[in-house]
C-alpha cells in the first residue's frame, strides 16, 4: 500500500499535466474528473501491483539484511524455506485480493476509465468502424464497409443467409440506419437476391424498413468491452465473439489469460525479491533497489512486447500472457537455489 500511495499520486500528476489542455478545451465537469481519477487509481494499481509488491519486498528484506537480521535468523538454525514462508503467506493474501479485485471490482473501474478516455481524449480509437464482418448466428453473416456509432448508420450493408453451407439469399443496401423512434432498421437502395437451385429471384426497392436479429451496436462494439466484464460475463462474451468471427478475439483472450496470470505473479516476484535481497551487498539497499527496478522494467517490457505481438501479429494469447511468468519463474528457481547456498 505504501508503494501505491507513493507512485499513484505521481502518475495522476503526470496524467493531468499531459491532458490538462483537453480538460480545459472540452470543459470536463469536475465530478467526472474526480470519478476518472478514482478509476485511474484502481486501473493502474491493478496493472502495476506486481511491481509495487516486488519493490516493497526488496526494500523490506534489504533493510533486514543490512541490519544483519537475516544472517542472525539463518545462523540460529532456521532454514531458508522457513524464512521464506511468511513472505509466501503474505503473497497468497495479496494474490487472492488481486484475483477478486481483477475479476469483479477493477472491470467496473476499467469501464469508467476507458469511457472517459474515449469521450474526451481518444474518440477515434474506441471502435473498429471499417470493413466489419460478423456472423450473427449459425446461418447469417453480415458486412458493412464503415459504421458511424454516433449516427447509428452503416454504409454498403449486406447480409447473407446459408442453409447446409449453401447460399440461399443475399440482401444488400447502400445504407443501414437504426430508427429509434420506430425501433426498425431502415435500408436504402435495397437489392434482394433469393436462390432456389439454379433459379435466382431478384427484387429491388428504394427503401425498406425491417428487423434483424442483431442490435446496431453489435456492428462495432467498443474495443475495450472485454476489460469491463467480470469473470462470468467475460467467458460468455468471448464465446459469443468467437462464434461471430470477431477479429478482436485474440485481444479478448489475452485479457482473460492475464486475469489469471497476474495474481500468480505475486508468488514469482516475491521469491525473486527475497532471494536477491536477503544478504548484504556492497552498496547497501540502493543496489538491491536498482536491480529490482531493472528486473521490474524487464518484466513490464516482456509483458508489453508479447501483448503487442498478439494484437499486431496474431501471436498466441495464452503464450503471450504466461511466457513472461514462466521466464521469471525460472529466474526465481535459480536465485532461490543460489540464496540457499
Amino acid at each position: 500500500m505504501v508503494m501505491v500511495f507513493l507512485f499513484i499520486p505521481i502518475g495522476i500528476l503526470v496524467d493531468m499535466a499531459e491532458k490538462i489542455d483537453n480538460f480545459k478545451e472540452k470543459e470536463v465537469p469536475f465530478a467526472e474528473l474526480v470519478e476518472y481519477y478514482f478509476n485511474f487509481t484502481l486501473y493502474f494499481s491493478n496493472m502495476l501491483f506486481p511491481i509495487f509488491l516486488f519493490l516493497s519486498v526488496i526494500w523490506f528484506t534489504s533493510k533486514m539484511a543490512n541490519n544483519t537480521e537475516v544472517i542472525a535468523m539463518l545462523s540460529s538454525g532456521i532454514s531458508f524455506g522457513r524464512f521464506l514462508r511468511p513472505y509466501l503467506f503474505a503473497a497468497s493474501f495479496i494474490a487472492c485480493f488481486a484475483f477478486i479485485g481483477g475479476m469483479f471490482v477493477v472491470p467496473k473501474s476499467n469501464e469508467g476509465f476507458n469511457a472517459f478516455n474515449y469521450k474526451y481524449i481518444n474518440k477515434t480509437k474506441a471502435r473498429e468502424t471499417t470493413d466489419l464482418f460478423k456472423q450473427i448466428n449459425s446461418n447469417e453473416i453480415i458486412y458493412v464497409s464503415n459504421y458511424n456509432p454516433v449516427r447509428k448508420r452503416a454504409n454498403n450493408f449486406s447480409i447473407e443467409r446459408f442453409e447446409n453451407n449453401k447460399l440461399v439469399s443475399k440482401l444488400t443496401a447502400n445504407t443501414l440506419r437504426w430508427i429509434q423512434r420506430d425501433s426498425v432498421f431502415r435500408l436504402s437502395t435495397v437489392v434482394e437476391r433469393t436462390f432456389d437451385g439454379d433459379t435466382e429471384l431478384l427484387k429491388s426497392s428504394t427503401r425498406k424498413d425491417t428487423l434483424f436479429n442483431f442490435a446496431i451496436e453489435e456492428l462495432a462494439p467498443v474495443t475495450y468491452k472485454a476489460e469491463t466484464l467480470n469473470l462470468f460475463e467475460l467467458n460468455t462474451f468471448i464465446q459469443k465473439e468467437r462464434d461471430s468471427g470477431s477479429k478482436l478475439i485474440n485481444a479478448h483472450l489475452l485479457i482473460r489469460h492475464k486475469r489469471w496470470s497476474l495474481p500468480l505473479s505475486a508468488f514469482i516476484l516475491t521469491i525473486i525479491a527475497v532471494a536477491m535481497s536477503s544478504f548484504k551487498r556492497r552498496g547497501g539497499m540502493g543496489v538491491n533497489l536498482a536491480i529490482g527496478i531493472t528486473l521490474g522494467f524487464l518484466y513490464i517490457f516482456f509483458d508489453k512486447i508479447f501483448s503487442v505481438m498478439v494484437l499486431k501479429a496474431n501471436f498466441d494469447p495464452m503464450i503471450a500472457a504466461w511466457l513472461p511468468l514462466f521466464l521469471f519463474g525460472f529466474l526465481a528457481f535459480y536465485l532461490l537455489n543460489y540464496a540457499k547456498r
